[in-house]
């Protein structure tokens, strides 16, 4: 038998069009899924005639991968990961390497890097960003792990990754759980701004009466600009083009409106809340999708409290323009945050993230691919210790100019009666972070009062308490 490259385990449309996009720029494989009617149609119609071998038990799939073995999995996360390591572990050899495509969750992919490493074998996790055709034609890849796996990896990973004008979109982002972590804050980010999206279609439909091909028309238009240029809104303006031909509706009109999610926006605002970074634009786009799935009892509350928005009477085009400028804004506030949580990560788990090099992969193939990631990763080169986005010498002024626009949008939402909690969040996560002075101060006398918290002072150092109230001794007595 002739031995293949690299092996791929899992052959849904995710796999399959990894496997294919492997096989073109050159390299052999073998896959194998538990299904055997899944490979045999792989094999027969999509992989016909291209340098990919089926195999039907996972010793045989083994045994058709040349030594040392790269091995991709590309399975659902959790459970089934790890039930496909431990078939494959007693047939690997020291030096052999397991690549996780899929989207697990780091920590899980911290253990096993831990645990495979003591076997004598190499694991990386790795994130795969751009969908089916981003699959096929060149996605976002994001490893971590074992580095010198990774070295011997880089061959095909360079090439079958999404190339933009300063290389491939793909680097090497450090140990154990590095990888899935930057793939994680990826997907977070992409909540936000798909969230963001949302609500911009919310005004511009329902507040100011736009209909499916107006909304095309402005979509596709702001993807023309500097600002918005990107493939979220590249996609957007393309959704609402498409017309239902059995109803002759536009079908985005036709889609129930309860949102699903997979966990990765959730597991983004969890890590944040571990390492006490502000999510807010993240954290309501991953509520709202919570607040969608009640879609019964909306529907029997929206009778009750009477659902009404009130159209915008003011100067729509005017409007239409300060909304994409909230929207811009907003998105900054997104990257910016998602950003912000990767610096910590960085600094907690000794990843040592390269920010300017994380923007860049990101601007090729994957879901969040946009315009401004080229400013944030020059912001990031001209300063790798950079606090925040917001700070950044483009990002400053670009908000500075625009913040009025914006207070105006999430002012009139809240007026007609749409909720906004990603463009409000981002607005207020652009206030609170640009306020020296917070109301925190009330917060530590509250719970110094009930429960003898302490504080700081700002007049002078140390740690102190106050007696707010005076102990009647009486009262502690007991009868």
């Amino acid at each position: 038998m002739i031995q293949q490259q690299i092996g791929l385990i899992g052959l849904a449309v995710m796999g399959e069009n990894l496997a294919l996009n492997i096989e073109r720029q050159g390299f052999s494989l073998a896959v194998y899924n538990r299904s055997r009617e899944k490979t045999d149609a792989f094999t027969a119609k999509r992989a016909q005639g291209k340098n990919i071998q089926g195999t039907y038990s996972i010793a045989d799939f083994v045994s058709a991968v040349e030594r040392p073995r790269k091995i991709l999995l590309m399975v659902q996360a959790g459970k089934p990961v790890d039930a496909v390591i431990s078939q494959l572990q007693p047939l690997l050899e020291v030096g052999d390497t397991i690549i996780d495509g899929g989207n697990s969750l780091y920590e899980e992919t911290a253990r096993r890097s831990r645990d495979l490493e003591h076997a004598g074998l190499k694991y990386v996790g790795m994130g795969v960003s751009g969908g089916e055709i981003g699959a096929l034609l060149g996605p976002s890849l994001m490893p971590g792990g074992n580095k010198t796996a990774y070295e011997e990896l880089a061959p095909i990973l360079t090439k079958i990754a999404a190339q933009v004008a300063d290389g491939a979109c793909v680097t090497y982002l450090g140990l154990e759980g590095a990888g899935h972590y930057v793939k994680m804050v990826h997907n977070g980010i992409e909540y936000g701004d798909m969230q963001l999206i949302a609500e911009v279609y919310d005004l511009l439909k329902h507040a100011l009466g736009f209909d499916h091909q107006q909304l095309h028309d402005i979509f596709s238009q702001w993807n023309t600009t500097e600002e918005l240029n990107s493939y979220l809104i590249e996609v957007t303006a393309d959704i609402f083009q498409r017309i239902d031909p059995e109803t002759h509706h536009p079908i985005v009109e036709l889609i129930s409106d309860a949102a699903e999610q997979k966990g990765t926006g959730r597991w983004t605002v969890m890590s944040a809340l571990e390492l006490g970074i502000y999510l807010p634009t993240i954290t309501a786009a991953v509520e709202v999708r919570s607040l969608s799935a009640a879609k019964q009892e909306r529907v029997e509350t929206a009778k009750l409290l009477k659902t009404s928005i009130e159209p915008y009477d003011g100067d729509i085009p005017v409007l239409v323009n300060k909304i994409r400028d909230a929207l811009y804004c907003s998105k900054i506030c997104a990257y910016a945050q998602g950003m912000s949580l990767l610096k910590a990560a960085s600094d907690r788990y000794s990843y040592a993230f390269n920010l300017s090099e994380i923007a860049r992969i990101w601007k090729g193939g994957c879901i969040i691919r946009a315009k401004l990631l080229e400013s944030i990763q020059t912001a990031y080169q001209q300063n790798p210790d950079l606090p925040n986005l917001l700070v950044a010498p483009e990002f400053k002024q670009a908000i500075l100019d625009r913040q009025q626009a914006w207070r105006e949008v999430v002012s009139v939402a809240a007026q007609v009666g749409i909720p906004t909690p990603a463009l409000s969040a981002s607005l207020h996560y652009f206030d609170g972070y640009r306020h020296d002075r917070s109301p925190q101060n009330l917060t530590q006398a509250q719970r110094d009062y009930f429960g003898a918290h302490t504080y700081e002072r700002t007049d002078k150092p140390g740690v102190f308490h106050t007696e707010w109230t005076p102990i009647d001794a009486a009262s502690l007595q007991t009868s």
